[in-house]
């Protein structure tokens, strides 16, 4: 969503935008969205939970010829997990292109997992123009687990669509409680453990509470079992899997938002409960303490007995939230327009500035280590070779180039009829 709503915001602000992505089930090729926002489905498979398998050099000829059919001026990567957007990045900044990376997540030091993917994005990131994180604390995450200088990292929060996430308390269902929704992945990272210490505590405090259990995971089995242990089942609703365009219909049943995430970049989903006008109960984690004001949120330790404490404090309250006044102030604070607005000021930034020599590529691939980076100049050194034997087969001047889509739909309205989506509509 968050690549999709930024894309479309920089149509808006003239820009051409194409996003390239991995195959998706059967879907391979090209397809145009909404004001024809241009996505090209690679046919790399993902091997696991849909993140593709690194192979470095080779998708360097596929995404050579989109980047030269399109036109690209700027190459701009999300996630960290995802190798994919890694080696677009590499072979973006041997081609010649500018590189800009958004990070999401915040990652460990002490184990496995965390210790593979910092090594990895620390290669990947070496050479990367500028960096954007999501919040101050994720940015600190990224510069420690990167190696990248502060100066060189700017920080553009996410953004929420608040015409999308509009309360109406007449939907607030079962009546005459008080309901607590929880919606997010059902893993030990969004703290279920917690949730598991948590709910029957509040139920056996106040009886009028009534919990709204959305999303799916490993951790689904314990909830259920705590269910079924505390004979909860009247008072704990299990959804399942929630999709996107459903998450406002739950959100609106409620009085409160309850998130338990052990550790959160940013967490989107409490704007969009707050947005919902629920009052919000989280954990004190990672870069959350800077999304929302204080007196729409309570923050708690990460321990049962203090969300428990929290969340008592909050439900005598529920019932007098100011809902619609939570929205307006929402729909203030954040917006794709200005994460757009922002992002536009990272890529004029960046083209500004030179591209690096190989002397210069081979110098920073070598600060990842005597041997990793050895491995690596190897790598860039092939990458370099492969590069020059392209341009020598297929060079860059008989690559056919790409129309803009969105341009032949505004200028022959006549004739295609006019279909443009204008985001500022929703919020009329």
């Amino acid at each position: 969503m968050h690549i999709f709503q930024l894309g479309l915001c920089l149509m808006e602000r003239g820009h051409k935008v194409i996003i390239i992505t991995h195959k998706y089930d059967d879907r391979v090729g090209v397809r145009y969205m909404t004001n024809g926002l241009k996505v090209y489905y690679t046919p790399f498979m993902p091997i696991h939970d849909q993140v593709v398998l690194f192979t470095y050099v080779g998708s360097l000829p596929l995404l050579r010829q989109i980047l030269i059919r399109e036109q690209i001026h700027v190459v701009h990567s999300h996630a960290a997990t995802s190798f994919f957007a890694g080696e677009l990045l590499l072979h973006a900044k041997s081609l010649g292109y500018k590189t800009v990376f958004t990070d999401h997540s915040l990652f460990a030091f002490n184990d496995a997992a965390s210790f593979h993917v910092n090594k990895i994005l620390k290669f990947i990131l070496s050479e990367v123009d500028h960096a954007i994180s999501v919040s101050h604390i994720s940015k600190e995450n990224l510069s420690m687990r990167a190696s990248l200088n502060p100066r060189n990292i700017s920080v553009i929060p996410n953004a929420v669509d608040c015409s999308r996430f509009k309360p109406d308390p007449s939907k607030r269902y079962p009546m005459n409680t008080i309901n607590i929704v929880v919606i997010s992945r059902l893993t030990f990272r969004k703290g279920v453990d917690l949730l598991i210490d948590v709910v029957p505590a509040i139920c056996k405090k106040f009886p009028q509470v009534y919990f709204i259990l959305g999303g799916d995971g490993p951790k689904r089995g314990p909830l259920e079992d705590m269910i079924r242990q505390h004979e909860l089942q009247d008072r704990v609703e299990m959804l399942g899997s929630v999709p996107s365009h459903k998450v406002r219909d739950v959100l609106v049943r409620g009085h409160i938002f309850l998130n338990t995430s052990l550790t959160e970049a940013f967490c989107i989903a409490i704007v969009e409960a707050a947005s919902c006008g629920l009052f919000v109960v989280s954990t004190n984690v990672g870069g959350v303490l800077e999304v929302l004001p204080k007196n729409m949120v309570n923050f708690a330790k990460p321990d049962p007995l203090d969300i428990i404490e929290k969340l008592s404090i909050a439900i005598p309250i529920a019932r007098n939230v100011p809902s619609h006044q939570y929205h307006e102030q929402v729909a203030k604070m954040y917006s794709w327009h200005g994460v757009a607005e922002r992002a536009e000021h990272v890529y004029k930034k960046i083209l500004n500035t030179p591209n690096p020599s190989l002397l210069q590529r081979v110098k920073h691939s070598y600060s990842n280590g005597p041997v990793f980076g050895i491995y690596i100049i190897i790598l860039l050194l092939i990458e370099w070779v492969l590069i020059g034997i392209f341009d020598i087969i297929q060079p860059a001047a008989k690559i056919n180039k790409a129309f803009r889509v969105k341009d032949d739909y505004k200028n022959n309205k006549d004739k295609f009829g006019d279909h443009q989506f204008r985001l500022n509509d929703l919020n009329k």
